[in-house]
């Protein structure tokens, strides 16, 4: 059986690529900072890109090759590039794709850092932006300007949980000359696949649902073509933001078990969704597998499932948040998402503390806004759990 045959949960385990002179039944961490040449006409050929073999960690390693093959074959993707951090693929894609006079236009709900950053960061070298609801088509098609270079979007959107029709926005981003880049850490491969659908470029923050575990800190970007990735990739090694083997040997392991993870969680996140939504004390909720979702039947065209992020209000607003964070006993307060334990959090003081208080009321995080990541606990101990937090109110 050819592996790229295979089905996603038989790919997660078997797919990617390393060289396996000793038979190991898994991929070993090569825990070194360089690599010894044959000889010096060997080494003049791995310098000049002649040969494929390996110089030094920061240009290339047997463990994180194969992480990296692993990714770009469950993504559909021509090229893989692990990054140590989610913000270093973000700022690896900045640095390679954007230059001194170009525009870009994002989420206006994105990942806090990922535009805090931009503003107050690239803005300093030139780099202009603009952040719109791009589950609204026509706010995209109104924000492009003659010198738009990327399209970046994130959807679900951190932590709105909006969804952006990635089909209509790849047409207008190759239509203005535009990338469409997506951050696709909500969804992970197995529930969306944004390249499928026209993206030039996806990338995670692998520290979410593709490691699952709370231990490590890693990122990915997956170029749609072979051009595009030895660009981003050749821009990662000149920032020296590589991973270490370590860390690619440790989300390997994780994204064994992505799949059934990912399923336990999200059966359990309909159930807690729908609870939310009846109870008295909720003021709205949003979960793109309720029907009530705005966005709920493009949710169910370009995605898997549902996954297992919920953003919901509180009656009471930032108070009644706050009562409900420090009530709750199994489920942990804690930035991150997408592992197997449950953690709750408050965007507005944490993750996106950082932004303009103006431009977060109108990306739709409001100051009551709590965002849980179900994990794959019992359910009716989750349930229980915020039954009794939500009592406190």
């Amino acid at each position: 059986m050819k592996k790229k045959n295979l089905g996603i949960n038989s790919r997660m385990i078997h797919a990617g690529e390393f060289e396996n002179p000793l038979g190991s039944a898994t991929v070993p961490i090569y825990q070194s900072s360089t690599f010894i040449f044959e000889n010096a006409d060997h080494g003049a050929r791995c310098f000049s890109g002649e040969d494929d073999g390996y110089i030094y960690t920061r240009i290339g390693n047997p463990t994180i090759h194969a992480l990296e093959t692993l990714v770009a074959d469950l993504e559909g993707g021509a090229e893989g590039i692990a990054t140590s951090s989610g913000m270093a693929a973000v700022n690896t894609l900045y640095m390679a794709l954007l230059s001194k006079g170009d525009h870009m236009i994002s989420s206006a709900a994105v990942y806090g850092p990922s535009r805090v950053v931009m503003e107050q960061h690239w803005s300093r070298f030139g780099v202009e932006s603009t952040y719109v609801n791009t589950s609204d088509v026509e706010a995209i098609k109104a924000a492009f300007k003659p010198n738009t270079r990327m399209l970046y979007i994130e959807t679900p959107a951190n932590p709105t949980m909006e969804i952006t029709d990635l089909k209509a926005c790849a047409a207008l981003a190759h239509e203005h000359g535009a990338l469409l880049v997506v951050d696709n850490t909500f969804s992970s491969p197995y529930l969306q696949r944004p390249l499928e659908l026209g993206a030039d470029a996806v990338f995670h923050s692998m520290t979410k649902f593709l490691n699952g575990h709370a231990d490590i800190v890693a990122g990915m970007i997956v170029a749609k073509d072979k051009a595009l990735g030895k660009k981003l990739r050749s821009m990662m090694v000149t920032m020296g933001c590589n991973m270490d083997p370590h860390q690619a040997f440790m989300v390997i392991r994780g994204v064994k078990t992505l799949g059934i993870r990912i399923e336990r969680a999200q059966q359990s996140a309909m159930k807690i969704a729908q609870f939310l939504e009846a109870h008295p004390k909720v003021e709205w909720v949003k979960y793109p597998g309720l029907e009530s979702h705005p966005q709920h039947q493009l949710a169910k065209e370009q995605m898997f499932g549902f996954g297992t992020m919920i953003s919901f209000g509180l009656k009471g607003g930032f108070e009644a948040g706050k009562i409900l964070m420090n009530s709750v006993e199994l489920a942990i307060l804690a930035v991150s998402l997408g592992g197997v334990e449950t953690l709750i959090q408050h965007p507005a003081s944490m993750t996106h503390s950082k932004m303009n208080p103006e431009d977060r009321l109108k990306a739709g995080i409001t100051e009551g806004l709590v965002r849980y990541s179900v994990g794959i606990e019992d359910i009716d101990d989750l349930i229980e759990d915020l039954e009794q937090g939500l009592a406190k109110i």
